[in-house]
């Protein structure tokens, strides 16, 4: 039955991209008139109200009810670094709205260019050119900026989608200067299941499952700690937890 999930697969992602082509025009409306005229933060905590709403019908609407735990470990007003793990295109539209409150994720300069989800892709985004060091040297300071206006800033520590055997890839060091640099608390966010929707090496293809993103308690810099120290605890408590799901 190898053929009939692959054929499958093909046209739930053609279904897919559908709804999320429906949605995302009529969510268009009130963010064009709501979001997009305020100022920030208003901007982003507004944007962030219609994500989640947006997102809770597109998600059934797949058959990917999202389910979110550890939201308690937000406190109110406190500003949080959020790292996550990254398996599959469809972490971003998850992570964003889980999250509690305003809140910007670093995200690929490139993907701003596609019509009318450009838009709505910054609204949301600190965006970077990877290929840039000045554009990534700029990203830093941006999202200086959005953790000073009291937002979360979401950042995706391997870079690039995990397509190996391995919980996770080796962690990039940005997220960790930004939480020494900053005295931030750092909020580990741990996606599952998104690979079984869009496992690695498949092109156009989507198959429905259930998605969990699990929010363990906060990592606090310590006065000792150094990027690798930082890094490398909050390396091993992620994949603590992914290891302790199978």
């Amino acid at each position: 039955m190898n053929w009939f999930k692959e054929v499958f697969g093909r046209i739930w992602a053609a279904w897919a991209m559908l709804l999320f082509t429906v949605t995302m025009l009529i969510f268009l409306i009130p963010v064009i008139l709501f979001c997009l005229p305020a100022a920030e933060p208003k901007r982003t905590q507004r944007f962030v109200l219609y994500a989640r709403a947006w997102m809770a019908i597109f998600l059934p609407g797949i058959g990917c009810p999202l389910t979110v735990r550890g939201k308690q470990h937000f406190k109110k007003g406190t500003p949080y670094i959020v790292i996550c793990n990254h398996n599959a295109l469809m972490d971003v539209p998850i992570s964003s709205p889980a999250i509690p409150g305003g809140n910007k994720t670093i995200a690929k300069a490139e993907m701003a260019k596609v019509p009318v989800f450009g838009m709505i892709y910054k609204l949301g985004s600190v965006l970077v050119d990877r290929k840039s060091d000045k554009s990534r040297k700029e990203s830093f300071a941006k999202m200086k900026a959005v953790l000073d206006m009291g937002l979360h800033m979401c950042i995706y520590p391997e870079g690039t989608r995990n397509t190996s055997s391995e919980p996770l890839k080796p962690f990039h060091d940005g997220a960790f200067r930004l939480a020494i640099d900053t005295r931030k608390a750092i909020i580990p966010g741990v996606i599952f299941n998104t690979r079984k929707v869009n496992p690695p090496h498949k092109t156009f293809y989507l198959i429905p499952h259930p998605l969990r993103i699990q929010f363990l308690e906060p990592i606090e810099v310590l006065d000792t700690d150094t990027c690798e120290t930082l890094k490398a605890r909050a390396f091993e408590r992620m994949k603590e937890e992914i290891e302790g799901e199978k």
